[in-house]
């Protein structure tokens, strides 16, 4: 039986997806799951989130958890969307609506697999805001409280930068390296070189590939650093 690991996606739009949705997305992999909005598992197939249907796209979330299973193929992985577009890092707060509900499908999905890592991409409704200068500190109290709430208060948190073709997010991009430094068993994933879909704020669907792709090797040296702490403490 597979062991079934289990990723929390929050954020906002680029997170949630927004590229153009190709034939070759909606090829699944019974390896690869998504909690629905009816919180019924069901193999994963782009678009992944349901924030808003109609504009709902290519994430970065199906690339992440395909190199995840041909690194280890007793795994299964699971995949918890609750990333809104649009949504300032404030609406994220615990006791909010999407927090509550992000706290609510993760301890759904937990029934049946262990939550591995939290992914998180947003900022950019935040960029150049009169709060901008304190979002460090925000996010990184923010996701103390939700490892809390979700009792993994080591679990891998995983940011990304805003696409650089904006200079306002080019320039808050350094907010993240800041979040890092404050919150523990996290690591920055790089922008650069990623494409937009000429809005210069969304990501283009081969770019939220890359990205994807760029999300699971920094996961994946998180994780072998915390196997290698644990294996150190474990020999003293």
């Amino acid at each position: 039986m597979n062991d079934r690991q289990l990723f929390l996606l929050i954020g906002q739009s680029n997170m949630a997806g927004r590229g153009t949705v190709e034939p070759r997305d909606r090829v699944t992999n019974p390896r690869i799951v998504m909690l629905t909005r009816e919180l019924q598992w069901t193999p994963a197939n782009d678009p992944v989130h349901f924030d808003k249907p109609e504009i709902a796209g290519v994430g970065l979330c199906s690339e992440f958890a395909r190199v995840l299973i041909k690194t280890d193929p007793r795994i299964t992985v699971g995949l918890i969307p609750c990333a809104f577009g649009g949504t300032r890092l404030d609406e994220w707060k615990p006791g909010d609506k999407l927090y509550t509900n992000a706290v609510f499908r993760t301890r759904k999905a937990m029934e049946s697999g262990a939550l591995a890592g939290i992914l998180w991409h947003q900022g950019e409704s935040d960029a150049g805001s009169a709060k901008a200068a304190t979002y460090p500190e925000r996010l990184a109290a923010m996701i103390s409280l939700l490892r809390r709430d979700l009792g993994a208060k080591t679990v891998p948190l995983v940011l990304g930068e805003l696409c650089r073709a904006n200079p306002v997010y080019a320039s808050f991009n350094a907010a993240f390296s800041d979040v890092v430094r404050r919150v523990p068993h996290s690591a920055l994933v790089t922008s650069e070189d990623l494409r937009d879909k000429g809005d210069k704020t969304h990501f283009d669907a081969e770019s939220l590939r890359v990205f994807g792709r760029r999300y699971a090797a920094v996961f994946l040296r998180l994780k072998a650093a915390a196997n290698t702490a644990r294996s150190g403490a474990g020999s003293l």
